[in-house]
């Protein structure tokens, strides 16, 4: 505790949207919407998760969250992360469908951290990760003040892998063994991006929303 007040991180709290894409900090109150993504997405998700003791529905039951909770608001107050979730604005309401978080932040000399994010499989294919993480990436640029983020994906997760392509992410490296993933140390693909990559074009959502016009 600062004596002028709680300390703030870059760029933390923050409140991002495009359309119907809302990306904002977790409340307490969130517990059983999570909950029920998170277990209504077992098949959709576990392949790509990693490895802890106990099972799924234990894991990602409201009691859970709230532990879940309680490390991410630790981590944002320590500068360490920005963790979102990720919702979809429906009238003067939103509904949880996702999660991103730029993590493991270090600065310094440095100023990079790695981004990590999920979706329910009923609004994948929407464009809604894809937004969300142009979305985050611009404010980890610009108010979180990194210069550099980075993305792994375990090479068979092929819908992970599109969103960060069609972003125009970097691949740049194969990690062996990576990280302990579904039970087995898994491989994974880097790709990355730093501020300069994106400038010229306004930034990241810039470049997304010409990408999906181009598309149509």
């Amino acid at each position: 505790m600062s004596l002028f007040g709680p300390v703030r991180a870059p760029g933390w709290p923050a409140v991002l949207a495009d359309g119907p894409v809302l990306l904002r900090p977790y409340r307490r109150s969130d517990a059983a919407a999570w909950s029920e993504v998170r277990r209504a997405n077992r098949a959709w998700l576990a392949p790509w998760e990693s490895s802890l003791p106990g099972s799924w529905d234990e894991l990602n039951s409201p009691a859970a969250f709230r532990w879940v909770h309680r490390d991410q608001r630790r981590s944002a107050r320590e500068g360490e992360g920005m963790p979102f979730a990720v919702c979809l604005r429906e009238g003067d309401r939103d509904r949880l469908v996702g999660h991103i978080n730029v993590g493991s932040i270090v600065r310094r000399a440095f100023c990079s951290g790695y981004v990590g994010y999920w979706v329910d499989a009923r609004v994948a294919g929407q464009g809604v990760i894809p937004t969300a993480l142009a979305l985050a990436v611009d404010h980890a640029f610009g108010q979180g003040g990194l210069h550099r983020v980075e993305v792994n994906i375990r090479p068979e997760n092929r819908p992970s892998r599109r969103v960060v392509e069609k972003l125009g992410f970097r691949e740049e490296a194969y990690h062996v063994r990576y990280m302990h993933i579904d039970g087995a140390w898994r491989d994974h693909i880097g790709y990355a991006m730093t501020s300069e990559e994106i400038a010229a074009e306004g930034g990241l959502l810039a470049r997304w929303h010409r990408v999906r016009a181009n598309a149509r």
